[in-house]
């Protein structure tokens, strides 16, 4: 039986965007919030201001559409939340499980193909995804979730077991006050056991689990075909 991950790739170019994006017109950069990242410094990091005028200016800068980038990535940037702290000496979590698209509050995220509502809530820590909706899928007969976090709290008028059509408009990115305080952005992940969890799941694990949990969620961008879009700026 092929992995998840291969049944994907196979499908890649059938799955709808999940994004409003056309490469013949739309810029799309990568974002790095590694330590290698010297531009991004705590003091922005920490001040949501700050750093939603970092995300702004970089796509500004480059005239860019979005931001994309981070699966797989182990980030310092998550030491601005309690939510990704170690726990009476254990090892805090830093390795990033989803990819991240980084644009303007309000834009709207549509479902890459036939799903019904999982499980969705309102994540409302500092830091956290803030909204989020769950979506669940079957494709070759492989069950398989998707996670998009971070959205406008309007989007959680939906009950679990609602179909979602592939190429529907289901949510859209949501401000600062309702996302977990982050600058406005998706955060897709895929998943294949979610286990028992309801509207959440991991998006960002310790770096010594990270085999573990890269193989449960592969990665996003076999769905989201975006990254061989990036430029260089």
């Amino acid at each position: 039986m092929r992995d998840l991950a291969g049944i994907l790739s196979s499908y890649t170019s059938d799955f709808h965007g999940v994004v409003p994006f056309d490469p013949a017109h739309d810029k799309l950069i990568s974002m790095d919030f590694t330590e290698a990242n010297q531009l991004l410094t705590g003091e922005i990091i920490n001040d949501i201001v700050l750093f939603s005028n970092y995300i702004d200016a970089a796509l500004a800068d480059a005239g860019a559409r979005y931001g994309i980038g981070g699966y797989g990535e182990h980030r310092t940037v998550y030491s601005r939340s309690r939510v990704f702290d170690a726990k009476e000496g254990d090892e805090p979590r830093r390795l990033h499980l989803g990819l991240d698209i980084w644009g303007n509050a309000g834009t709207p995220v549509y479902a890459p193909l036939d799903a019904i509502i999982h499980s969705y809530a309102f994540n409302d820590h500092y830091g956290d995804y803030g909204a989020t909706i769950i979506l669940e899928h079957s494709l070759n007969g492989h069950q398989f979730f998707s996670l998009y976090g971070h959205l406008s709290t309007a989007n959680l008028n939906v009950h679990e077991g609602q179909r979602i059509n592939k190429g529907e408009l289901f949510a859209h990115f949501g401000e600062p006050a309702e996302n977990g305080h982050w600058p406005p952005h998706l955060h897709f992940q895929i998943i294949e056991n979610i286990g028992n969890t309801k509207g959440d799941y991991p998006g960002v694990c310790r770096f010594s689990e990270r085999s573990l949990y890269l193989a449960n969620c592969p990665d996003p961008d076999l769905v989201a075909n975006l990254v061989r879009f990036v430029v260089s700026t």
